[in-house]
């Protein structure tokens, strides 16, 4: 559970690139980081990377696929059995292509959302 003090965070699609660069300042600033890939072996060869470099002792992979339901409520579950609460959350994975619930499409255009215009009076929220 989590350390009084502590910060825990996870960032997705950390294996490479800016994600990976993200989790290395994190740990080197004392946070307590999950590195998430895709794909488990590259996942694991990141964190192994990291020991290279030292802040490993503050990294932990886990895996996580963005566009998997399953896959994130794992990663939740995981997060709240090891650190009962995320403080930090850089959602950087990228994803291919165009994701869309067709159900949750239906619903919107069955409630007639898209349908209205919205007039936005910016005066007003920008004070």
């Amino acid at each position: 559970m989590a350390e009084a003090g502590k910060r825990y965070a996870v960032v997705t699609g950390s294996n490479k690139g800016v994600g990976f660069g993200i989790v290395r300042q994190l740990a080197s600033n004392g946070v307590m980081t999950v590195l998430t890939a895709r794909d488990e072996k590259k996942g694991i060869e990141a964190v192994e990377k990291l020991k290279e470099c030292g802040p490993s002792d503050l990294v932990v992979f886990h895996e996580l696929d963005v566009t998997d339901s399953s896959s994130i409520a794992s990663l939740a579950d995981f997060v709240t059995i090891q650190f009962g609460k995320l403080d930090i959350l850089v959602n950087n994975a990228g994803v291919n292509g165009t994701i869309m619930d067709p159900e949750a499409l239906r619903a919107a255009a069955a409630a007639g959302l898209g349908k209205k215009d919205v007039e936005v009076k910016w005066s007003e929220m920008l004070t």
